[in-house]
């Protein structure tokens, strides 16, 4: 009797070992991608953040380029008259 329960025990300890085990690295590799989406999201928004800066450079140069155009207009005209 005392053999089965010593048997038990053992496997029961077994099996705890073996499933908080498993808990600890399902948990490591989970933080690990974790931390690899983060990098990638890190690497997207630096992206994001530097087309919205190009756009705005854009939209300034198209608006100097604008104004240049009307002063040569304006230049051309008083020239022809």
């Amino acid at each position: 009797m005392e053999t089965e329960i010593v048997i038990s025990l053992i496997t029961l300890l077994g099996s705890a070992l073996g499933t908080f085990s498993g808990i600890f690295v399902n948990s490591k590799l989970t933080a690990y991608r974790i931390e690899q989406l983060e990098k990638k999201q890190d690497r997207h928004n630096a992206v994001i953040e530097r087309t919205y800066r190009l756009e705005e450079a854009v939209k300034l140069h198209e608006e100097k380029i604008k104004v240049a155009n009307h002063r040569i207009d304006d230049l051309e005209r008083r020239q022809d008259t």
